[in-house]
């Protein structure tokens, strides 16, 4: 796929996400005030659109404090070639309805590829749209999309794309509500 191409397709999905949320509704003061921060793990399916692939594991915290409309986060991902990603970012949760949370990200951090598929440079970065399930304890089950480049910091940036499957549970959760 040449890069204009790549482009106008990562546009109009970021044009169809942002219209499914507004024509969804905002999220309502009562569903932002107990959000809480979250400890997610992720399975995934790394550089699904090219012969690199192999399986992702991802580890992460999302705080639940809010620097003007977005929420930090940081995270680790390995790959089964030995790949290794440290990132730190921001997300935005937008709340389409009760259950239904939709939540566009933005990270940069350090990888190396291992043995895995090289993307030219030490620093990339990651988009990711996911769309995740609210259960009533508020933990989430979610698929993400997301795509992995060095934003043409390096002659070569081949970039990849990565399907996950992310289980995110409220931090006080794993400690017994003893953390509040």
């Amino acid at each position: 796929m040449d890069i204009r191409r790549s482009r106008r397709w990562r546009r109009r999905a970021a044009a169809l996400g942002i219209a499914f949320a507004l024509a969804f509704g905002a999220p309502t003061a009562a569903q932002e005030a107990d959000d809480p921060d979250f400890l997610a793990v992720g399975l995934g399916y790394f550089d699904i659109n090219d012969d690199d692939d192999a399986a992702e594991f991802r580890l992460e915290y999302r705080s639940d404090k809010k620097l003007l409309f977005v929420k930090p986060f940081s995270g680790v991902m390995v790959t089964t070639d030995s790949a290794f990603y440290g990132y730190v970012g921001v997300l935005l949760d937008l709340y389409l309805g009760r259950r239904f949370v939709m939540t566009p990200s933005f990270a940069a951090g350090y990888f190396t590829n291992g043995n895995g598929k090289e993307l030219g440079s030490d620093v990339e970065f990651r988009s990711q749209i996911e769309i995740g399930y609210r259960f009533d304890d508020r933990s989430r089950l979610a698929l993400s999309f997301g795509h992995i480049s060095n934003a043409g910091l390096d002659d070569r940036n081949p970039g990849t794309e990565i399907l996950t499957i992310t289980y995110a549970v409220p931090f006080a959760k794993l400690l017994g509500n003893a953390w509040r």
